[in-house]
């Protein structure tokens, strides 16, 4: 095994504030459209499995206990200082935090307190856009509060993330559309739309998209999706073109949860010299299989291409359940490759420190 130093989470999202019973911390554990199957729970997957091995240690109880008295533990302790023990406990030092999620999860600041970490924030693109079109009366309001606040977004945010490929597939015309197109799309959809109304336009998303890589910011491209959102949208092979067409302009994209299609994040990382793989939520999807998963990762793409996250949201459980399956995953695979004389220690310990941290900081500007 090779130790793994501390981990910057470089996305995932804010913990609930709210006390939380069986069956919603189930609900958060694994996003799923309906019930477990009958007599079983959502306890029996892979994360669920992955909880019970790491968090109960954390809250003074033995790995693997019970879920219902991992649970009492919980509420015992209470919300925070549960989440305190949990974050603390998950060896992360950064958290790089979209606060793109409708659920009343906490900021940035209020993650990096709880968790004893530094914290920063990523920007969504496409609710900044249905806030900005809640306060606008028309097209060239909108369109002119669009780009000014693109342009403070990108004064204290570390990147901006985007999920116009899950909202209308990946395969988005790459080029950035005419002022006529523009003007037309957002007359459409502000004519159309009521509050709360999920930004969909293909047009509008394209031009979100290149105020974004005009900003210099990295922009990360999501491959994961809500529960029942496609799974072919998290292929990110039709992002190639807007691959291509966004080289040399001095902007990193960032692809982000693409397992089950993780090798073509990595193939694309490997080709283009500012396309980044992130190896995140692969890990707690699949657990005691992490390893092998992340070893796919590394056979494709270079490895100052690959980033590590969490993709945690809502559990602070999941944020632990990302660190150390990535810590196991990773110390498992590097290790094997120094028994069998494949890599030297040196190299593996440098490649670890630029996967699990050093590639973000290089990335975000957080060094």
């Amino acid at each position: 095994m090779i130790d793994t130093p501390a981990l910057v989470d470089q996305h995932c999202h804010g913990v609930l504030r709210t006390e939380l019973g069986l069956g919603t911390f189930e609900a958060q554990l694994a996003r799923t459209e309906g019930p477990p199957a009958p007599g079983t729970t959502l306890f029996d997957t892979q994360t669920g499995f992955a909880v019970r091995r790491w968090c109960p240690p954390l809250l003074g109880l033995e790995p693997h206990c019970p879920p219902a008295r991992y649970l009492a533990r919980r509420r015992e302790l209470g919300m925070i200082e549960a989440g305190r023990r949990l974050l603390r406990g998950s060896g992360i030092t950064a958290y790089l935090v979209d606060t793109g999620l409708p659920d009343d999860l906490t900021g940035p600041a209020e993650l990096g307190r709880a968790g004893d970490a530094e914290a920063h924030e990523i920007v969504r693109l496409e609710q900044l856009a249905e806030q900005v079109a809640d306060t606008s009366g028309t097209v060239e309001s909108f369109l002119a509060n669009l780009a000014e606040s693109v342009h403070g977004a990108a004064a204290h945010a570390v990147a901006f993330a985007s999920v116009a490929g899950l909202r209308h597939g990946q395969a988005l015309a790459p080029e950035p559309p005419g002022p006529g197109q523009v003007r037309g799309a957002a007359g459409r959809w502000l004519a159309g739309r009521r509050a709360g109304d999920e930004l969909s336009d293909p047009v509008l998303l394209r031009h979100l998209l290149w105020i974004a890589v005009a900003s210099g910011l990295p922009l990360q491209l999501h491959g994961l999706g809500a529960p029942g959102t496609r799974v072919d949208r998290t292929d990110p092979v039709p992002l190639t073109d807007f691959v291509r067409a966004t080289a040399g302009l001095g902007t990193d994209l960032v692809l982000l949860h693409g397992y089950p299609y993780h090798r073509h994040a990595a193939h694309l990382a490997g080709v283009f010299p500012h396309v980044y793989a992130d190896c995140g939520a692969a890990p707690v999807r699949t657990g005691a299989r992490a390893a092998t998963v992340l070893a796919e990762v590394l056979e494709v793409a270079p490895f100052g291409k690959i980033l590590f996250s969490s993709g945690a949201r809502g559990l602070p459980e999941l944020h632990v359940v990302g660190a150390q399956l990535f810590r196991e995953a990773l110390g498992r695979v590097l290790g094997t490759w120094v028994a069998e004389g494949a890599w030297s220690p040196a190299d593996a310990r440098r490649v670890a420190g630029l996967i699990a941290s050093g590639n973000a900081g290089r990335v975000y500007g957080l060094d």
